[in-house]
This record gives structure tokens, sequence and C-alpha cells, in this order.
């Protein structure tokens, strides 16, 4: 077999080295963006499935979680709003209602 030098000096496959739909995606785009509607499959059961074989029979230890956060991120921008939304939601939480006066029947 031809080394990767001999190839890629060759006329024939001189574009392959110039053409961006053969270079290599960068490691900060390779996962998908969700934003925070999503981030529940994180941990939530539902999205948890533990696997003891893979599909060849050899055994396995890891669940799909592992997967998720390997092929999936939280999206920067919704990461940071989340944290601003659960503050809200707290500050909303802690003012108290004004009980309702009672009503005196006639």
């Amino acid at each position: 077999m031809a080394s990767q030098e001999e190839i890629l000096s060759d006329g024939r496959f001189s574009r392959v080295t110039r053409d961006p739909r053969f270079w290599e995606m960068p490691e900060k785009d390779r996962k998908i963006k969700i934003d925070k509607r999503f981030r529940a499959m994180f941990h939530d059961k539902k999205f948890k499935l533990k696997c003891t074989v893979d599909k060849r029979g050899r055994p396995v230890n890891y669940t799909s979680v592992e997967n998720l956060r390997k092929f999936y991120a939280l999206s920067e921008s919704d990461s940071e709003l989340s944290e601003g939304d659960s503050e809200i939601h707290t500050k909303k939480k802690k003012k108290k209602k004004k009980p309702k006066p009672k009503e005196v029947d006639s």
C-alpha cells in the first residue's frame, strides 16, 4: 500500500487537501448544541438505558447517558439563561401572597 505522502503528492488526488469537504471536523463543532428545553435527557430515567452486552455479545458496562454526553452539549447561551431563569423562579417563589379579606355576611 502506498504511503499517505505519496497519495497526496499524486496529481489526481491533489485537490483532496484543498477541498473543505474532506477536512476533519473541529473538536468544538462535533457535538450538537441543544437548548435548555432538552436538558432533562441527561438525567431523566426515561432516557437511561443500561447495557450489559454490546451488539456482538461482548460484555460492556456503560449506559446510554454516556453516549448522550458524547454527542450532545448544552448550548452556552441557553445554559447562561437557564441559570438566570432559576434565580428568577426562586425570587418569584419567595413572594408571599396577601391573604384575602374575609367577607362578612349581612
